[in-house]
């Protein structure tokens, strides 16, 4: 059996040639990946809910007033807002060059806001976003 890689804390940064538009233009934070498939959050992809909303759909009170207006992200399209994947489906999105990869770096996720998280991610592999192409070719 070949190595497996292990993408836990890394993100996923969507090529340009992404059909899904789940996905397209993401940038997403992988939180688990083993043999059963991989668990990740789109990290750069507010929606129109604030904190302060969610809170009071929840009947929760929000005690830090500094994040009453901070926007909800959409985390993914599975049914609780995260982005899931089964065995091995992961690995076979990669080989067909649907994602880069690199090491997450905490900076990107929690300092920046997040229409800047995906060209940070990017330039983490020296990459600037406006040079990929959509027609992505295989050696």
């Amino acid at each position: 059996m070949g190595a497996t890689v292990n993408l836990t804390h890394h993100f996923l940064i969507a090529m340009p040639s992404m059909a899904d538009p789940n996905f397209a233009h993401t940038l997403t934070f992988v939180c688990e990946h083993n043999p059963d498939g991989a668990l990740g959050l789109v990290v750069n992809r507010p929606i129109e809910m604030t904190l302060s909303a969610l809170f009071e759909q929840i009947d929760v009170p929000l005690e830090n007033g500094g994040l009453r207006d901070t926007h909800v992200l959409f985390g993914g399209p599975v049914s609780l807002g995260y982005a899931g994947w089964d065995a091995g489906q992961l690995e076979e999105e990669l080989a067909a060059n649907a994602w880069l990869t690199v090491a997450a770096d905490p900076g990107v996720m929690f300092e920046l806001t997040p229409e800047h998280r995906l060209p940070a991610a990017m330039r983490l592999l020296g990459i600037d976003l406006s040079q990929l192409s959509e027609d992505v070719g295989h050696a």
